[in-house]
């Protein structure tokens, strides 16, 4: 065994007077390493050469392991210690004192007599979850973070595909292929990195869906199939959150406030069930204007807005109606029905 490392010393030594590198130098004593420790392994006990580099392998392969360690230690510490070198970048505080780039950002609003400062304020801590990330939700997440409500959510399970970037604007077509939430969020964060973004890519089911709303202060419903906004104005109604409800179809949109806890109705106090097949066609199939849905959806933002801060008077027990075909928008009042099986039992 000396005289293996007596070899190995002078390998080292030669290496290091004619300038070889440390890798090179610890590569050669692993080679010498291995051709011992084959040595060990191959040859019968008594052999001259087994006798002159230890006798055993035993001894060998615990060397090696306490080698193995050392190294793995020393790379550790080392990158600990480049961790701790590196000057984090400063990042400003999600809720709370706004830093000058948000003062900045933000001026239009806090000039603004019905937000304000205080109104930023509450838009920072607010918490928002949008369901779907496609022709309503892509506006509706792009004015939110813009804004700066400070936590948005967005759920959907559905990836970009070409046929969605005629409207769904928060999507590239390099994005192609990637799923809705996380496109979604790169876009978000890149526009505004001080609002945090959830993004959760699955279908929304009814194991949790409660759950998921208990963790936000109001919902945006910007799904196009009926089984999605029923279980979405279920769980609102049971949560207590307050739910924007927007849709489409080829040149109209509509737009409503649901929130029975304050006197108004909710979804399925205007819609008792869902229509029967081919009644009411996908966007898919009856077609839909490119810009209808960022209108809708920019409205969407504007009623987050006000309820997160309390500015004027949301759509509550009311529908507005556009018609971008004929440049016409009107509103109509929604009554709460008493026998309504989701919110009939709740009194304004």
């Amino acid at each position: 065994m000396f005289l293996v490392f007596f070899m190995a010393a002078v390998l080292w030594v030669l290496g290091l007077i004619m300038g070889v590198s440390r890798n090179a130098r610890l590569s050669t004593v692993g080679a010498v390493f291995g051709v011992v420790l084959l040595l060990q392994l191959v040859l019968p006990d008594g052999h001259p050469l087994r006798e002159a580099t230890g006798q055993s392998p035993a001894l060998w392969l615990m060397l090696a392991g306490a080698f193995v360690l050392a190294l793995i230690y020393g790379q550790g510490l080392k990158a600990l210690r480049q961790r701790a070198n590196k000057k984090e970048p400063e990042m400003p505080e999600k809720t709370g004192t706004f830093s000058e780039t948000e003062l900045d950002r933000y001026a239009r609003h806090i000039v603004l007599r019905e937000l304000g400062g205080l109104g930023q304020k509450r838009l920072k801590q607010a918490k928002a979850l949008v369901i779907g990330a496609g022709g309503l939700g892509s506006p509706a997440l792009q004015y939110l973070a813009a804004a700066g409500v400070g936590t948005i959510g967005v759920i959907d399970d559905d990836e970009v595909e070409n046929a969605n970037l005629q409207r769904q604007v928060i999507h590239r077509d390099a994005d192609i292929g990637v799923p809705k939430v996380f496109s979604a969020k790169q876009a978000m964060e890149a526009q505004n990195p001080n609002v945090v973004v959830h993004p959760y890519h699955r279908r929304l089911t009814d194991e949790i869906a409660t759950d998921l709303f208990g963790d936000y202060d109001l919902i945006l419903d910007g799904t196009d199939n009926f089984e999605t906004r029923y279980l979405v104005n279920k769980t609102a109604v049971e949560t207590g959150k307050p739910l924007i409800s927007g849709a489409l179809s080829q040149w109209e949109g509509q737009l409503s406030l649901f929130e029975p806890a304050k006197g108004a109705p909710c979804y399925q106090c205007i819609f008792p069930e869902a229509p029967a097949a081919g009644l009411a066609p996908s966007c898919s199939e009856a077609g839909v204007v490119g810009p209808l849905p960022g209108v809708v959806g920019a409205m969407m933002a504007v009623e987050a807005v006000k309820v997160i801060t309390g500015a004027g008077m949301p759509l509550r027990g009311e529908m507005l109606i556009y018609d971008a075909l004929y440049g016409e928008s009107r509103k109509i009042t929604l009554s709460k029905r008493a026998d309504c099986p989701t919110c009939g039992s709740i009194a304004g």
